[in-house]
């Protein structure tokens, strides 16, 4: 069986690992598993939990970064867009020739382009991957584009392993670019939702708004369960989600868009996680989740 290391063993790397753990020896390493003595009582629960998580997973937790990289044929990179390049340039010292170091995170073409320099000094092959979908539901079946000097034979692999990968371009971080003009339009509706319903919230007037904005696109579930999810994934990955934005901003940039909009989400997005924090709340223990009562959290007081 193949070899295959996650870095990053969050939401995502979870998710593959465990997937891919009856197909491939799989190996995962996250920094979480060290725990510096002076985080120790606050980082304990979480380390306990990650190792739980991966006992149940099937997958082997590594002592090390090095050891994770050991003898791995793929090695994939499933951190946060903050700690992306950071994490390439450190595998980089480790990695070998004839390893694969495929790039999941959401991050600028920039980015991927100074990580793929990093990555192939070692002699190992940078793969750029687009995350196109969130992970849950589809799991395995969550749309891949691949783009690297190698991604056509990658995507062939992935393909064998049961991933839904695609081929896009011989060129690191076309397939980014991709998923960053995407996200300015997936996470700007989470971030518009979020603003738009505070403020109708606030007046007293939700039920109207979302009664107008269904009769305006009545097949996107204005009237059902779409607030409720939107406003979610702010609460459970904005944090994640405002580092991504802050990659989207300079995707922008770099080819001299003005990048307001992305800015205002990156504002909303970190806001309603800050809202959380300060009350002392976590997305677990507003679940099941309700929009409604989350912003009454949110506003109590003001």
């Amino acid at each position: 069986m193949i070899n295959i290391t996650f870095i990053g063993f969050g939401e995502a790397g979870g998710i593959f690992a465990a997937d891919l753990a009856d197909r491939a020896v799989v190996t995962v390493w996250d920094r979480k598993f060290i725990t510096p003595s002076a985080q120790a009582e606050s980082l304990a629960d979480e380390q306990a939990g990650l190792r739980q998580k991966a006992a149940g997973a099937g997958v082997r937790v590594a002592g090390s970064l090095a050891e994770a990289l050991d003898h791995a044929a793929l090695v994939f990179s499933t951190v946060t867009a903050s700690q992306a390049l950071a994490v390439a340039t450190e595998a980089a010292a480790l990695l070998e020739p004839g390893q694969v170091f495929l790039d999941l995170n959401s991050v600028s073409p920039a980015t991927k382009q100074a990580a793929a320099v990093q990555v192939q000094a070692s002699g190992a092959d940078y793969i750029d991957v687009a995350v196109m979908s969130p992970v849950p539901p589809k799991r395995l079946a969550t749309p891949l584009l691949i783009g690297g000097l190698e991604a056509e034979a990658i995507t062939h692999k992935l393909e064998a392993l049961g991933l839904n990968s695609r081929f896009q371009s011989q060129q690191v971080g076309e397939a980014s670019a991709i998923k960053m003009c995407r996200s300015v339009m997936i996470k700007g509706l989470e971030a518009l939702t979020t603003e738009c319903l505070s403020a109708a919230r606030r007046y007293g007037v939700e039920q109207p708004v979302l009664a107008s904005l269904h009769a305006s696109f009545p097949s996107l579930g204005w009237n059902d369960a779409l607030p409720d999810y939107l406003i979610s994934r702010v609460a459970e990955h904005g944090q994640r989600r405002a580092e991504e934005m802050q990659e989207v901003a300079k995707t922008l940039a770099d080819v001299g868009v003005d990048p307001a909009m992305s800015q205002g989400i990156v504002t909303t997005q970190q806001g309603l996680v800050d809202g959380l924090r300060q009350r002392k709340l976590t997305y677990q223990q507003l679940t099941p989740f309700n929009w409604q009562h989350t912003l009454d959290i949110l506003f109590k007081d003001r």
